[in-house]
């Protein structure tokens, strides 16, 4: 895939070469705000809403975490639905720094699929919003599997975690990594081993994506490198998509994702738990 996972407004029509683009309104809030009705309130032109528990997610459960990936059946008819087609160009967006339109993305390029996330989200658009739903008509999409070598289990994750060769990153929150706080999960704290990226690290004041050189740095400075085996967590498996595709950006090659991330590991009484820095 040659077209990078982020895009400027400006570049869009560069990027998809020729493709078909659809703009994809990826908007979801951790603390229960109604996601569609912001996309009714006002979205890009044309832009399908995704939503992020049903078209992106397979039902939650303790064993699972709360966003498990869904299968790649559901995944394609669920695409399928809103008219993406196989070569279709996906643009994805937010109002978050892109932290949820990076699942989207994430998942789409896992298999192939042509996609980006806008840089600065809804708020870099330039013109009036719609507010009518938009209907593509529907598509049959090819089913395309999650490749093994882009993910890790909670049972990998255990066994690698702090050892040679192996770096492990909790992209959430500070207070949450640190277990000073933890508004969702059952349990406060963090895989042992795990080091701390918050997501919202790599992007600068109005949302928009620091550049390739300063998040290399950041990353590196973790122990990011050529042949460190990266694995990357957060609350669900969401906004974890965010640092894989910053990662990528800025050219430090395919961290992989642990899908079932805190949500899962906290649920598990037999796992450990670390707190603090």
């Amino acid at each position: 895939m040659t077209t990078g996972p982020i895009v400027d407004l400006a570049d869009v029509a560069e990027a998809a070469s020729g493709r078909t683009v659809v703009w994809c309104d990826v908007r979801w809030y951790l603390d229960g705000r109604d996601a569609r009705a912001a996309y009714d309130a006002g979205h890009l032109p044309g832009a399908v809403f995704i939503d992020m528990d049903t078209d992106l997610a397979s039902p939650p459960s303790p064993a699972a975490g709360r966003h498990p990936l869904p299968t790649p059946e559901h995944f394609a008819a669920a695409l399928g639905a809103h008219g993406i087609a196989d070569d279709d160009f996906v643009v994805a967006y937010d109002d978050n720094g892109g932290l949820q339109a990076a699942r989207l993305v994430w998942m789409l390029r896992a298999i192939g699929h042509a996609a980006a996330v806008l840089d600065g989200g809804i708020d870099a658009w330039i013109g009036d919003l719609e507010t009518d739903a938009s209907n593509h008509a529907p598509t049959t999409r090819s089913v395309r599997p999650w490749p093994r070598e882009l993910m890790a289990d909670i049972d990998e994750v255990a066994t690698v975690c702090g050892t040679e060769g192996h770096l492990v990153i909790d992209s959430r929150a500070g207070a949450r990594y640190r277990g000073e706080t933890e508004p969702v999960d059952p349990v406060a704290g963090h895989v042992p081993g795990a080091v701390n990226r918050p997501v919202t690290d790599n992007v600068d004041d109005t949302g928009r994506f620091l550049t390739p050189a300063e998040l290399a740095e950041g990353f590196k400075s973790l122990g990011v490198g050529e042949g460190v085996d990266t694995i990357v967590y957060c609350g669900s498996g969401v906004t974890a998509c965010h640092n894989i595709l910053a990662m990528e950006h800025a050219g430090l090659g395919a961290a992989r994702l642990f899908a079932g991330s805190w949500s899962q590991w906290s649920n598990d009484p037999e796992r450990p738990v670390a707190t603090g820095g």
